[in-house]
């Protein structure tokens, strides 16, 4: 006789409670669920500070942090100099970005699809990949100066790790037997890569983008930590040697408004490229 376990049912009137709460717990809309998890952060924020368990010179109250996101926000839309500040770390973030995908894509390429990449290159690429990127930073001020172009060059860097191995991956996800049915109709090597290959591995490509798209913003903020004066990275490093915490709170809340944005037009263009592939989950947000 077949036990309730065997069968995945609920074998007592507990489990039974439990699945019904689970499956409840599923249904809750994604909004209704995010509002509710917002609620009690700010709520258990707002009852650390009145119960004074943290100093308030190192953690503002929810009520000062929204009043110096008003005031940014009022001083961006006014023209004033954060404007110039996020305009500087949206040209930063964006160029290196731009470049990630040039670079990152063509080494992937290169890697899975040849044997010399695969062999000579690739190796390289992992030594320099498990190295702590950031610790290049005054590196790159040092030979680019304490331009834009120091903090473009280190996010780039970050970024395109993900991308290269991303992109190889996916070259390899095309099944042998397809390989072989392009080879027995006489495609090139170039028309299998072209017509097969890269279709087929833009689901990878595009879960290499989105994980850049975190790394870029990271490494466009650590060269603005690190040198020059413009910037919200450098407005988070003034406002902070200041003590200035519901500034840096304020700003770092913009910044992570800049990073979704690019990663939701990652999104975006997944949605509009990759249109026959529909998976979902934590990391994809289709």
């Amino acid at each position: 006789m077949t036990d309730a376990t065997s069968t995945g049912l609920p074998s007592t009137a507990e489990d039974t409670v439990w699945v019904e709460r689970e499956a409840f717990i599923d249904r809750i809309p994604r909004w209704l669920a995010m509002t509710l998890l917002f609620v009690a952060v700010v709520g258990l924020w707002d009852l650390v500070t009145r119960m004074g368990w943290v100093s308030a010179i190192i953690l503002p109250t929810p009520a000062e942090t929204l009043s110096d996101v008003i005031f940014v926000g009022q001083n961006i839309a006014s023209g004033g100099y954060m404007l110039e500040a996020l305009w500087t770390t949206t040209l930063t973030v964006f160029y290196a970005f731009a470049i990630a995908i040039g670079i990152g894509a063509s080494l992937g390429i290169l890697v899975g699809e040849t044997k010399f990449g695969e062999r000579a290159v690739m190796p390289y690429l992992v030594a320099i990949d498990t190295m702590p990127k950031v610790a290049f930073a005054p590196l790159f001020i040092a030979w680019l100066g304490f331009d834009i172009a120091s903090k473009v060059a280190l996010a780039a860097f970050i970024a395109t790790f993900p991308i290269v191995v991303s992109t190889a991956a996916g070259l390899y996800a095309a099944t042998e037997n397809e390989r072989m049915l392009f080879k027995s109709v006489g495609a090139t090597r170039v028309q299998i890569l072209m017509r097969l290959k890269i279709p087929t591995g833009l689901p990878y490509f595009f879960t290499g983008l989105k994980i850049a798209a975190v790394g870029v913003m990271a490494g466009a903020i650590t060269g603005e930590f690190l040198g020059g004066g413009q910037g919200f990275g450098a407005l988070i490093r003034q406002s902070a040697s200041t003590l200035d915490t519901p500034r840096v709170f304020s700003l770092i809340l913009y910044l992570s408004l800049l990073g979704l944005a690019l990663y939701f037009i990652v999104v975006g263009l997944q949605r509009r490229f990759v249109f026959w592939n529909k998976s979902s989950g934590p990391g994809g947000m289709m």
